[in-house]
């Protein structure tokens, strides 16, 4: 017999009755049932019942045992009487009696219990994540997280990508987060830079003649960390495709990622076509182009009806053409109680509160009720009502003002009203690809445009409409789109992408606007600019978050909760001590000197 194990702790079954068996694992709970002992042994693979009657040779030892021990038992397979079958387990129709026990290692007090996984600062979990590790749910998110990488692989060959790796020793990137830097010993003085993604690799793996790359590749970005975003690394579904416009990107990803999706969803219904939103319209309907299609309001312009209006507040603002009101419509939210409550929402938000107006039947007619509708009057309540199909029972609110200034917090209150009212679909899938996003943005502590997104990406119109642009000045710079794009999931950017600008002059013209020399664009992205001038192809691509994607295919609220070894929200890695001093040693074979900030006092 094997020395360890002749089975896992999830393979037997009734036809096993009779045999005897050897068995090793981790002690999940004790139960003393009058004198008899129970022992649930847990390994990776499930969960087996081991009986040690006081007649067992093994009793004495199995009296010592404590939760987490590891252990080797022997003994014999036998049926659980018809009462006592767990139907929830697939080891339930039998149970071992032990005939031998062998402790592999004794487990000291536990900082944090496995069984039951009851409630633990995450800080303490993260410490001994080793044990965090063997609860179930963290242990099957890992799992999932093993499947979804394994399935995402499959389908990329499937689809005629060749999977390649690139450099985790890079040059450091003037755009986008901060680096990571490393320090060379051979090269005083000079660092390399881990990869903040392999956004400059993938597009000359195009330059080379690859046409279809992909990668599970490690991404590190020196950032806060976020609830959807590790500290310090994650990890992307990266891939890039030659001669495809943006449309062919998501027509091959497209079926990729919903198959995925699918594979994973237990049952939840996916997405079968994902809507295809220009950025524009995602900010007017949901106030962010990361929009949660699974809630169904969508936000409209309701400036006509306050325009000349007897709310002064209203009226006044609309006298400015860049000014508007926006209306969010609340289904089911028609009562005074839910109108105080998220007008309390908003002032805790630090805005000075939200309009509102909620209809009700009265005399057999629907009419409205509160302070925005006693001064705008009944008319123009009811032509409220009527575009944005409300009835009795129902409510809107009302945000005003510039909406590049308001359109977040209105995408805010979308959500809390759709939440609050339960009008969202928690249990499916709604993907969507956000598109057209604006090449640049205004840059307010700088005073001038700057990219809003991917300094990588082709600009509509190509060099020629950057020229119209820049000769028209910062609004027509602003409004110029780019071959861009977001893959949207659930409220969460799973995804982004672009149509890469491969032209030497497009990208050097598209710098010079942001206030780079050519000089300065050569020095920088000398790679991808010497690449360029030697018939460089049309090419695109996208990364694709897999943390964000296994988390919420597992309904996880944190990536951290998909992730092995993940770092705090301090970005301290309290299991390994990591980042720490280095010694004196290899400070002077770098030649670098640590010079501590100023002591506060």
């Amino acid at each position: 017999m094997h020395r360890y194990r002749s089975h896992t702790c999830g393979a037997l079954r009734a036809e096993d009755v009779g045999n005897t068996t050897r068995l090793s694992g981790w002690v999940h709970r004790v139960r003393d049932h009058g004198g008899v002992l129970f022992i649930d042994l847990r390994d990776h693979y499930g969960m087996t019942q081991i009986v040690i009657d006081p007649n067992s040779p093994a009793f004495s030892l199995a009296e010592t045992v404590r939760s987490e021990w590891c252990l080797r038992i022997d003994g014999k397979v036998k049926a659980r009487t018809a009462e006592t079958i767990n139907e929830g387990l697939p080891t339930g129709e039998i149970e071992v009696f032990a005939t031998e026990i062998e402790v592999l290692g004794a487990s000291a007090e536990l900082p944090l219990q496995v069984f039951g996984e009851p409630e633990f600062p995450e800080d303490t979990r993260l410490r001994y994540r080793f044990l965090d590790l063997r609860r179930e749910t963290l242990h099957a998110n890992i799992m999932t997280r093993t499947q979804v990488v394994r399935d995402m692989r499959r389908r990329m060959e499937d689809a005629g990508f060749n999977e390649f790796q690139t450099p985790i020793l890079t040059a450091s990137s003037p755009e986008g987060a901060r680096d990571f830097l490393v320090p060379s010993r051979i090269h005083h003085g000079q660092f390399y830079a881990l990869p903040q993604a392999p956004q400059q690799y993938k597009q000359l793996l195009m330059v080379a003649g690859f046409d279809r790359y992909f990668q599970i590749a490690p991404c590190f970005r020196d950032e806060d960390p976020r609830a959807d975003r590790l500290p310090g690394e994650f990890y992307q579904l990266d891939l890039e495709m030659s001669f495809v416009t943006q449309e062919e990107v998501w027509d091959t990803m497209e079926p990729i990622l919903r198959d995925v999706f699918e594979a994973f969803a237990e049952g939840k219904p996916v997405s079968q076509t994902f809507r295809r939103i220009p950025y524009a319209e995602a900010i007017r309907l949901y106030g962010t182009d990361k929009p949660d299609l699974r809630n169904p309001i969508e936000m409209q312009d309701a400036s006509e009806h306050f325009r000349g209006s007897g709310f002064k507040v209203f009226a006044r603002m609309l006298e400015d053409e860049a000014n508007a009101v926006w209306a969010i419509p609340a289904k089911t939210g028609g009562s005074r109680a839910f109108c105080d409550r998220m007008n309390s929402w908003a002032q805790g938000e630090g805005q000075p509160g939200l309009g509102y107006i909620f209809w009700r039947e009265e005399d057999g007619a629907v009419a409205g009720a509160g302070p925005l509708a006693k001064n705008i009057g009944p008319e123009r309540t009811e032509a409220i009502r009527q575009q944005l199909g409300l009835e009795a029972g129902d409510a809107a609110f009302f945000v005003a003002g510039n909406p590049k200034g308001f359109a977040a917090f209105a995408g805010n209150a979308r959500t809390q009203v759709g939440t609050e009212l339960k009008l969202v679909d928690e249990d499916r899938f709604e993907l969507c690809w956000i598109v057209d996003f604006p090449f640049y943005e205004w840059d307010e502590e700088n005073k001038r445009v700057d990219f809003s997104h991917n300094p990588f990406s082709m600009p509509q119109g190509g060099l020629e409409a950057l020229e119209a642009a820049q000769a028209a000045g910062d609004e027509a710079l602003i409004n110029l789109k780019a071959y861009q794009y977001d893959l949207v999931c659930n409220g969460y950017e799973i995804a982004s992408g672009s149509i890469r600008n491969q032209l030497p002059d497009v990208m050097v013209k598209a710098f010079e606007i942001t206030g780079k020399t050519r000089e300065e664009v050569e020095e920088q992205f000398g790679g991808l600019y010497r690449a360029f001038q030697y018939g460089a192809p049309p090419h695109g691509g996208m990364a694709a978050g897999v943390d964000r994607i296994v988390m919420l295919l597992c309904g996880a609220k944190s990536v951290r909760e998909v992730a092995l070894f993940p770092m705090n929200q301090q970005a301290v890695d309290l299991m390994m001590g990591s980042p720490a001093t280095a010694s004196a040693a290899q400070l002077r074979e770098l030649n670098i000197r640590v010079n501590p900030p100023p002591a506060t006092s």
